[in-house]
C-alpha cells in the first residue's frame, strides 16, 4: 500500500480499495490451493467482506448514499 502524503481523503480511499481488491483477490486464489472445506468457506467469505468495505469506499467518494451527505 502506498504511503500516501497528501490530505486529500479520496486519494486515501482510492489507495485501499486498491489493497481490498488485491487481498480479496489473493483469498480466492487461495481457495483453489487448499483442500479444507473451512478453510475454503472463510477465505470466501474475508473476501465478500473485503468487497463490501471497497463498495462502501466507493459510496463515500461518490457522495450518492444518503449516509454520505
Amino acid at each position: 500500500m502506498q504511503d500516501l502524503e497528501t490530505n486529500d481523503p479520496k486519494a486515501h480511499t482510492q489507495n485501499i480499495k486498491k489493497e481490498f481488491q488485491n487481498l480479496a483477490d489473493h483469498l480466492r486464489k487461495d481457495i483453489t490451493r487448499v483442500e479444507d472445506p473451512q478453510a475454503k468457506a472463510l477465505f470466501e467469505t474475508a473476501a465478500e467482506v473485503l468487497l463490501g468495505l471497497k463498495t462502501a469506499f466507493t459510496d463515500y467518494e461518490e457522495g450518492e448514499e444518503e449516509a454520505w451527505r
